[in-house]
């Protein structure tokens, strides 16, 4: 009997190897056809969102250290929450129509994460800056279609911290230097049945 070199083995088993899976696999031994393959692939390629550059990763705890319109009870609340992370959610998007990704920062409480200030950074002239600023607690601030959305809680004088009364939900939009307020909404949660 003649052997096979080593070589010519492995290239023997790596050319068997498709029809052993393929044999392998179907229930009963045989092979399942599902049908014909595909002579062409659809894929459907939505346009990238503006801007086109890639966030940068920015330090938001430098950024709003060295920022002087950032509040001192904000800047006190700067600490780490159980020793790690910071108190700071930090996203990018485009509120101000620039070629760079806007910063979009909320600050709260480590305990109960009450949002203590929220601020939006614009790049101008490669370095950013901030262009909006509400640091009148409870208040969360996000991007919604290309305006900036600002929620407040709205507590009674008897709301824990967990169950405000209601919120006031005020819209924003970029006129190019400023942002400008274009709707307001309050809603009330009503008053839940004590167990």
């Amino acid at each position: 009997m003649r052997r096979i070199g080593p070589v010519r083995f492995a290239l023997c088993a790596a050319a068997l190897a498709p029809l052993v899976l393929v044999t392998g696999c179907a229930e009963g031994g045989g092979v399942r056809v599902e049908g014909p393959a595909p002579t062409s692939v659809k894929t459907s390629v939505s346009p990238s969102p503006r801007p086109s550059a890639s966030p940068r990763n920015v330090d938001a705890l430098a950024l709003l250290t060295n920022d002087p319109k950032v509040g001192t009870s904000t800047k006190g609340a700067l600490k780490p929450c159980g020793g790690h992370e910071y108190p700071i959610d930090t996203s990018y998007g485009d509120v101000t129509g620039n070629s760079m990704p806007d910063v979009v920062i909320n600050v709260s409480t480590c305990g109960d994460g009450v949002g203590l200030g929220s601020y939006v950074y614009r790049m101008e002239n490669g370095q950013y800056v901030n262009v909006f600023e509400d640091e009148q607690p409870p208040v969360t601030i996000d991007i919604d279609k290309g305006d900036l959305e600002l929620t407040r809680l709205v507590y009674s004088n008897d709301d824990p911290v967990c169950c405000p009364s209601g919120e006031d939900v005020i819209t924003y939009h970029w006129t190019g230097t400023r942002f400008a307020e274009i709707s307001r909404t309050h809603s009330d949660y009503g008053k839940r049945a004590n167990g």
